[in-house]
């Protein structure tokens, strides 16, 4: 463990490509010693494949317990999938869900604490549920006074901003602020944008500090070590979610219950189609996935370059468009959820109306330059190398 932790305080030094700020032990372990702290993380929250609990214990750090989001603390836990409190196997340590009885903290639960302290690889798009915990874990944080030190990780997807932006009355956990789909921040800039805008309930802001991450610019490729949840399972998924994710709310499987979740996509009786796919039941991936056991033809995306898609810089509307235009009853290809994963009605009407990706998009634009605008002001990083 002493060689890890060696590891661990001269990270910055070994590594020359963008590295989360959990790696940067000296910047923040100072701030952590003689206070009794818990820690916001997950499965993702590592310094070279050491967790930062087993860091953070090692350097002697007081950890009261842990809050776990979706997908729990060892991320095993399907989308959705209710977390239990439970108590760590290996430390010891209580673990908090804030994914089963409650999805904000309780004051209660902060009693006793002088920090918190938010670690989760987020992947950068408006619908990833992390950034929803982070927002009620920093209203509770307004609410006693309990200062935040987030330790921020590059952004995957933070090379680009795209997407409809969210209207207030469409906020849900899966859409809290309104900022479009792609939003182009790292949570720890994210965070200052929710502080500066008071976006928190009443109006609050919390007491908060980003430790940042080391040598990132936005227009960094960023290969993510440890996948973020049990259905991105690799960069190829994650750079198709923000396009791919618009099917949770449509007559369609996204590949939940396969080998390539957010890879594929396709519904029964979907005639002249290249590929077929069967959802299956996955205990802890996919329990019951949308469509199961019923064979689905469509298109496989799990073969486009992750270097092409990355310099797309933008999601796509065409698989989208393409499944509605060939769905036999369009009257049932949208659910309920569409609308929050969209942000508002908007898309789904378009869609409805007929119009191509192009009319679509340009919809968008005065929504993206002012966001553009409004997200300068908030960078840690540069743009550009």
């Amino acid at each position: 463990m002493l060689v890890c932790v060696l590891l661990n305080l001269f990270s910055t030094a070994l590594w020359a490509l963008p590295q989360p700020a959990a790696h940067r032990t000296m910047a923040y372990v100072p701030k952590l010693k003689g206070k009794k702290i818990a820690l916001v993380v997950n499965n993702t929250s590592t310094i070279h494949h050491v967790h930062l609990v087993d860091t953070l214990l090692s350097l002697g750090v007081h950890i009261k317990y842990i809050f776990a989001p979706e997908h729990g603390f060892r991320g095993t836990h399907g989308a959705g999938e209710l977390v239990s409190n439970e108590k760590d196997s290996k430390t010891g340590l209580p673990i908090i869900s804030l994914y089963g009885k409650n999805r904000k903290p309780t004051p209660e639960q902060f009693d006793g604490l002088d920090l918190i302290v938010f670690d989760i690889q987020d992947v950068g798009v408006r619908f990833y549920t992390y950034i929803s915990t982070m927002h009620y874990v920093m209203e509770t944080c307004a609410e006693t006074n309990v200062p935040l030190l987030i330790l921020d990780r590059p952004n995957p997807n933070g090379h680009y901003v795209d997407g409809p932006i969210l209207k207030p009355a469409f906020k849900s956990f899966v859409g809290m602020h309104p900022i479009p789909v792609v939003h182009g921040l790292t949570v720890g800039e994210l965070a200052l944008m929710i502080n500066g805008e008071r976006w928190l309930k009443n109006g609050d802001t919390c007491k908060l500090e980003v430790i940042k991450a080391f040598d990132y610019a936005h227009s960094d490729p960023y290969i993510l070590p440890i996948a973020p949840s049990p259905n991105l399972p690799n960069q190829t998924a994650i750079y198709l979610y923000p396009s791919i994710c618009f099917f949770e709310g449509a007559d369609v499987s996204l590949g939940r219950g396969t080998n390539k979740p957010f890879q594929v996509f396709g519904f029964p009786n979907w005639n002249n189609t290249p590929f077929s796919f069967t959802p299956r039941s996955i205990k802890g991936v996919a329990d019951n996935p949308p469509l199961v056991n019923e064979k689905c033809n469509g298109f496989d995306l799990s073969m486009l370059d992750d270097n092409k898609l990355f310099a797309q810089r933008q999601l796509t509307l065409n698989y989208l468009l393409l499944a509605y235009h060939a769905f036999p009853n369009k009257n049932q290809f949208f659910n309920a959820f569409f609308d929050k994963l969209a942000g508002s009605e908007q898309l789904r009407k378009q869609i409805i109306e007929g119009k191509n990706a192009t009319e679509i998009r340009q919809t968008w634009t005065i929504d993206l330059m002012n966001y553009q605008q409004l997200r300068k002001k908030y960078l840690l990083y540069p743009l550009w190398r």
